[in-house]
């Protein structure tokens, strides 16, 4: 069958349309803007147009919200429908806070705006333009903080992550026919693309390091250490014939090449502590098992020149880094179909 893969980030989407009968190198590839951004520029054009607008739909990434502030601080309204404010935040009072109004249905004079991070109709129309059938199974990706009112995300997506390992830590069990309740963002990717399986952009991006034929035989005779720098997040796993032992989650920005190196070190031998991490305003950090001296250190995404002066290997699977998450979705979906025949 046809495959559409689509790791949905908050710059870009990434995009690999999967035919069976091809070599890999051969499939259609494509690098998009994000649908966090397409909107954050249509609500751009809104702001110069001096229109009010109206935000219904699902919930999404919410990286289009500097625009949306923008718009705001014109002294133009924002409403936004009462079951879709979750892509503005958790919070409905401090969603209320910045000044959007909770409606039931479209104010008049207001300019409708959709919000999801899978449109039918622009995948029916892109794929049409590009001579592409519509595929017959959708893969994707999008990260997810978790649903936590009230309470920390970075906290309550790690409590995620070890729930996760606490379950047996099988990386390929990353991949979601239905997610777990508190991602509401994958459910809503999830409804969207019908029977198709979600995941998320982090974990997709370490499955990717495993479509590399030699990084799979590594781990499994050794501990290995993954880790992707996306523009955003940092996520490391320990890897060991499948299955995690240990997660390490930070954010891009707060970390020079030294600091990262050493707490990535640091982790590997079990001496980096999840409080640590969370004070320095990571996510967190969890090492199950015995320390491991030295792994081989695997590194993906767009950031990863962070660790070029390092001993560590950068990886290109199916020879294109930027689709390393696609290559993830493909490798796990294939993964768990094979375990199920």
């Amino acid at each position: 069958m046809n495959i559409l893969c689509l790791d949905i980030g908050s710059g870009t989407q990434d995009v690999l349309y999967y035919f069976p009968d091809r070599e890999i190198e051969n499939c259609p590839k494509f690098i998009l803007p994000s649908p966090a951004l397409n909107l954050a520029r249509r609500i751009e054009k809104l702001t110069q147009q001096k229109k009010n607008i109206y935000l219904y739909g699902q919930n999404m990434g919410g990286g289009f919200k500097f625009a949306l502030k923008k718009h705001l601080q014109a002294g133009l309204k924002v409403a936004v429908e009462k079951n879709s404010y979750f892509a503005l935040g958790d919070d409905l009072e401090k969603v209320k806070a910045l000044g959007v109004d909770m409606v039931e249905r479209a104010p008049l004079g207001y300019v409708p705006v959709f919000l999801s991070d899978f449109a039918y109709d622009f995948w029916q129309a892109f794929l049409k333009v590009v001579d592409l059938e519509y595929p017959d199974l959708i893969l994707a990706a999008v990260q997810d903080h978790g649903f936590f009112p009230n309470y920390s995300n970075r906290k309550g997506r790690f409590e995620l992550w070890m729930k996760f390992l606490k379950a047996g830590g099988n990386i390929y069990d990353l991949l979601y026919q239905t997610p777990p309740k508190e991602f509401t963002r994958l459910k809503a990717l999830k409804d969207a693309v019908g029977s198709g399986l979600v995941a998320d952009t982090g974990a997709v991006a370490l499955l990717g390091a495993l479509f590399v034929p030699e990084v799979e035989k590594k781990q499994e005779k050794e501990p290995i250490c993954l880790v992707n720098v996306g523009n955003s997040h940092i996520l490391a796993f320990l890897l060991f014939q499948n299955k995690v032992l240990g997660i390490y989650e930070h954010h891009t920005g707060l970390l020079t090449p030294e600091k990262f190196w050493k707490q990535l070190t640091s982790f590997s031998w079990g001496e980096l502590s999840n409080e640590e991490v969370f004070a320095d305003e990571g996510h967190g950090c969890v090492h199950l098992g015995e320390r491991i001296k030295n792994p081989p250190v695997y590194v993906l995404g767009p950031k990863r020149s962070l660790l070029a002066s390092f001993p560590v290997e950068f990886l290109a699977p199916g020879g294109d880094m930027m689709l390393a998450g696609c290559f993830g979705l493909l490798k796990a979906y294939f993964k768990k179909r094979e375990e199920l025949s």
